[in-house]
């Protein structure tokens, strides 16, 4: 074991405990680092879900206004009953739409703003701790 890898103690010098808290600030800012890309990929994730979801919420609601326009020429010219299960089917696409897209827009609400706020925080809290500043 090399003294870098040994806890200080009384007899090491202050060389030594220099080296030492060099090492562990910059072990530190490594893991820091890491958990910033972890956290910046999995809310980058959510983002790229949420923003697919609302283009299907999209493509739904363009087959609901397909249906809705295929009832109005429907009404026109066949009996009640065609047109009316046209227009059901229509507005029950477009129910479905504008779920898909709720959904959606939650997904990328939760992944924005695009900070690693987690690994922020963390810092913080890490820098106080080295201030002496212990909570």
């Amino acid at each position: 074991m090399t003294h870098r890898d040994s806890p200080p103690t009384e007899d090491a010098s202050l060389g030594q405990l220099t080296g030492d808290l060099s090492q562990q600030v910059s072990r530190l800012i490594r893991d820091e680092i890491r958990l910033a890309q972890v956290e910046m990929k999995d809310k980058g994730k959510r983002f790229g879900t949420g923003a697919g979801l609302m283009g299907a919420g999209g493509v739904i609601a363009l087959f609901g206004v397909g249906c809705v326009v295929a009832a109005a020429v429907l009404a026109l010219d066949l009996v009640w009953p065609t047109w009316l299960a046209a227009v059901v089917v229509g507005v029950v696409l477009l129910i479905v739409a504008a779920v898909v897209a709720a959904k959606g827009r939650s997904q990328m609400r939760r992944g924005a703003p695009p900070m690693p706020s987690e690994a922020m925080k963390s810092t913080k809290e890490d820098i106080e701790a080295l201030k002496g500043g212990h909570r």
